[in-house]
């Protein structure tokens, strides 16, 4: 097609009156740029097109995987469709790139080899950055965490994501602290804000406390403080799991709970008080045995 439409414009020309020379560059400045311009259109179309469906594809195979719309498998969504979608972009452009060079005649072997050496410069140097954004690409489609949860990320760094993209994860600590942790430097993730937390509350008591008694009276205080958690951030009933350790202060009775997620410590503490307080009033002896002061 090539052949037929360059000599199809040349003899055109050559009819015209023009020379060889002539003829020659009227073909090259009508066709080529002609054939430019075609290509530069069908980037643009292929680029969006492809962005489009790769955004929509992502969108629906993200959010299927959870019941239910939720603003954080939107924002997850839309971050990995961006991604991909730009990657898409990128392809298509130097695609067509290279077919604009090969229409100008420039010698596209120099101009590969060139780009492979300084593509593969330009990875030696920058392996943290492409580093953290493929670990940043992994944590968004595995769900690992997201903005508003609770994680641990080792190294004493622990806090509420505010802000998470392909680069770094942005945590605030209970301190007001702000981490900004590499995506490729995070190891290990513990997230508090999946599915269900657990309160646990630890009641200590003296050698001589009849922990029979003591289990009764708890039991009857977490009974009521289930019938008043009816859709609330109590998932299931509180159980005594029994005296956890003995040790030279005393007897320590565990209460653990169910709650939902980063609802555990605000739990923790009223279950904790309302604990005491009913002991309290049994007249149920708290703390470690009275010890003699020292003469």
């Amino acid at each position: 097609m090539r052949v037929l439409a360059t000599g199809y414009v040349y003899d055109l020309l050559r009819k015209l009156g023009l020379s060889t020379f002539g003829a020659r560059t009227g073909e090259f400045l009508l066709v080529r740029p002609l054939k430019v311009v075609l290509v530069v259109v069908a980037a643009m179309v292929v680029s969006r097109l492809a962005a489009r469906w790769l955004s929509r594809t992502v969108r629906s195979v993200q959010l299927r995987t959870l019941t239910g719309r939720s603003l954080r498998a939107e924002q997850r969504a839309d971050t990995v469709a961006g991604v991909l979608s730009g990657l898409a972009r990128i392809v298509v452009w130097a695609i067509a790139a290279l077919i604009v060079f090969d229409q100008l005649g420039i010698n596209l072997a120099p101009l590969l080899a060139g780009a492979g050496i300084a593509g593969l410069a330009i990875g030696f140097g920058a392996q943290a950055l492409v580093k953290d954004f493929i670990s940043g690409l992994f944590i968004l489609t595995e769900d690992q965490y997201g903005v508003g949860d609770l994680v641990d990320l080792g190294d004493s760094v622990r806090g509420t994501v505010e802000e998470l993209n392909l680069r770094v994860t942005r945590l605030r600590a209970n301190d007001g602290t702000v981490w900004f942790v590499p995506n490729g430097e995070i190891r290990r993730v513990g997230n508090v804000s999946i599915e269900w937390a657990q309160a646990t509350v630890d009641v200590l008591l003296p050698f001589d406390a009849d922990i029979a008694n003591v289990r009764r009276v708890i039991d009857d205080e977490l009974a009521r403080f289930s019938s008043e958690q009816r859709d609330g951030p109590v998932l299931d009933s509180p159980q005594v799991l029994g005296v956890e350790s003995v040790t030279a202060d005393g007897i320590t009775v565990r209460v653990v709970v169910r709650t939902r997620p980063q609802q555990q410590l605000a739990v923790g503490r009223e279950l904790r008080a309302r604990v005491l307080a009913r002991l309290r009033a049994e007249g149920v002896p708290l703390g470690p045995p009275a010890r003699p002061d020292a003469r």
